[in-house]
C-alpha cells in the first residue's frame, strides 16, 4: 500500500489508522503549500487533486477519508477499528459522517481557510466566525457522545477516533479550549505509539 499524505491535513487520520494496523506501507508526501496536489502525475492518479489517497497492492486507488478508513477497517479486522454488530456499524457511520461532513467541512474548513471561498476580507471574517460556531457546537456534541469512555470506538481507538484526532490538532491551531472529555481523549491519543509515529512522519 502507498498513502499519499499532506502533513497537517486530514490524511493524518489515515496515517494513524495505518500505524494502528501495523501493516507495511509506503508514504508519499504531497506538499500542499506548493500545490503538489495539482501536479500532473498526481492528478493522473487522483483527478480529485486532494488527499488522502491510498494506492492498494493491486494498483487501484481509493480516495475520501470515510471510504479509505472503512476499507482499512474491513481489510484488517484484527485491528478492531470498526464494530461488527449492525447497530454499532450504523452508529459509527453516523458519527463518522458528522465528523467529516459537518465538523470538518462546514466548521474547521471555514474557520481555517475562509479565503478559499470568498476574496472579500469582511466576508472571510463572517465565514470564519460561522465556522468557529459550527466547530464549538460540534465539539460539544462529540464530547457528550464520548463521555467517560476512553475512545469513541470503546477501549481502543477506531476509525472515528482517527477522524476526531486530526481535528483536535486543528482546534489547537485555532486556540479553541476543548471540553474536558476531548482534552483527555487528545492526551490519550498522544501517548499511543501509532500516533507518535504518524506525527513524526507529519513533522518530517
Amino acid at each position: 500500500m502507498r498513502l499519499f499524505h499532506a502533513p497537517g491535513s486530514c490524511s493524518l487520520g489515515i496515517r494513524v489508522l495505518l500505524e494502528e494496523i501495523g501493516a507495511p506501507y509506503d508514504l508519499t508526501v504531497i506538499d500542499l503549500a506548493t500545490a503538489g496536489q495539482r501536479d500532473p502525475a498526481y492528478l493522473a492518479m487522483n483527478p480529485k487533486g486532494k488527499v488522502p489517497a491510498l494506492m492498494r497492492d493491486d494498483g487501484s486507488v481509493l480516495t475520501e477519508f470515510p471510504a479509505i478508513a472503512l476499507w482499512l477497517a474491513r481489510e484488517f479486522p484484527a485491528a478492531g477499528l470498526w464494530p461488527t454488530d449492525r447497530e454499532g456499524e450504523v452508529r459509527t457511520l453516523e458519527l463518522l459522517d458528522f465528523l467529516v461532513a459537518s465538523l470538518h467541512m462546514r466548521g474547521f474548513t471555514l474557520a481555517l481557510v475562509p479565503g478559499k471561498f470568498v476574496p472579500d476580507p469582511a466576508a472571510q471574517d463572517a465565514l470564519r466566525a460561522h465556522g468557529l460556531g459550527v466547530v464549538r457546537d460540534g465539539l460539544a456534541q462529540v464530547a457528550a457522545r464520548l463521555g467517560d469512555a476512553p475512545y469513541l470506538n470503546g477501549e481502543r481507538p477506531g476509525v472515528t477516533d482517527a477522524a476526531l484526532f486530526y481535528q483536535m490538532l486543528w482546534a489547537a491551531r485555532l486556540q479553541i479550549e476543548l471540553p474536558a472529555p476531548l482534552a483527555g481523549f487528545t492526551q490519550r491519543m498522544m501517548t499511543r505509539d501509532a500516533v507518535r509515529r504518524a506525527l513524526d512522519s507529519a513533522a518530517a
